[in-house]
């Protein structure tokens, strides 16, 4: 299973993030966190690199701790899983008796192992039950919410979680076939969608459905909410000097991280003042100009990482709201 679990995953951008996030892991008893395990990929090369980090390794899917677990064994207590969402950066700090966390890394949006097992229902590519739950112990799937929501509920989530153009005509779709009968398996959801698309719109982009899916996977996983509350937790789970690195793979989640390092990267002073106050100065500073993309070498040797949008920063000073808990 350690070959496999090395075998069947590239990681992305995997030098770079390493080459980030290690200056602030040669400290003894430095804690690294990756909020978001996977397979292992990023996590072992953090172990190789800086000897002296332990890294609590975060996922809710319990199949990829499993594997990641057997990966990383070699490295002994250097390696601590915890079964979570990855905004439970408090959890698995107390896995290893920390408050903070020198280093933290997210690799957001769907795994590989899970496009890669077609019964997970994640890929529009693979004929598999509508499942999409990143932690199969949640309750609902993507199948329950094509069968439950109403119509207008629908079009929102095509529409704002996967920008999709057309999202009231398939929801209109969905909604007039589930009468008739439940839609349950990708293959059919595939179908319903791309004739919901008119023919002149379906010649470019990809597989039509490509948005559909995106939109329920992170609707069934609540992708969108977990980050929003994640970076602000990530940013005070850093010290000074911490650092932070987020690689995202579509619009909202990229501007969620950015919006997030863009504030904490500019002073809250009124325009204009000819001095800035302790208080008011930035407590991030950004590592990257922009949001990074993989090269073409890389992209065309791991063609997943071609979305990929790559930040950075490093804790500067304490938060606002930090220093008012100091003086409270």
């Amino acid at each position: 299973m350690t070959q496999d679990a090395a075998s069947r995953h590239q990681p992305v951008m995997l030098d770079r993030c390493i080459d980030l996030l290690a200056p602030a892991l040669e400290a003894p008893g430095a804690i690294a966190i990756d909020g978001t395990l996977g397979m292992g990929g990023h996590t072992e090369a953090l172990l190789r690199r800086c000897p002296q980090v332990t890294v609590v390794g975060i996922d809710r899917d319990t199949d990829a701790i499993a594997l990641a677990s057997e990966r990383l064994a070699p490295f002994g207590d250097r390696f601590v899983a915890h079964h979570a969402e990855y905004d439970d950066i408090a959890g698995a700090l107390a896995r290893v008796g920390a408050k903070r966390a020198d280093g933290i890394l997210l690799d957001l949006g769907v795994s590989s192992l899970q496009i890669d097992e077609a019964e997970r229902g994640f890929s529009y590519a693979q004929d598999a039950p509508l499942d999409m739950r990143m932690n199969r112990e949640d309750a609902t799937t993507a199948a329950d919410l094509l069968a439950n929501l109403s119509e207008r509920d629908l079009a929102r989530i095509f529409r704002e979680y996967g920008e999709e153009r057309f999202a009231p005509r398939i929801a209109r779709s969905i909604v007039r076939r589930r009468e008739t009968e439940p839609i349950t398996r990708s293959a059919d959801l595939v179908e319903l969608v791309r004739a919901a698309i008119p023919a002149a719109k379906r010649q470019t982009g990809g597989n039509p459905a490509k948005r559909t899916f995106q939109a329920l996977r992170i609707a069934v996983n609540r992708e969108l909410e977990v980050l929003e509350r994640t970076i602000p937790t990530v940013i005070e789970a850093t010290p000074v000097g911490g650092r932070i690195v987020v690689m995202s793979y579509h619009s909202l989640e990229d501007r969620i991280v950015k919006q997030a390092f863009a504030a904490g990267a500019t002073a809250s002073a009124p325009p204009g003042m000819p001095i800035i106050p302790d208080e008011d100065q930035p407590y991030l500073k950004l590592l990257t100009r922009g949001a990074e993309m993989a090269s073409e070498a890389q992209a065309e040797d791991n063609p997943r990482s071609k979305p990929v949008r790559l930040r950075a920063a490093v804790r500067t000073r304490l938060t606002p709201l930090e220093r008012l808990r100091r003086t409270s």
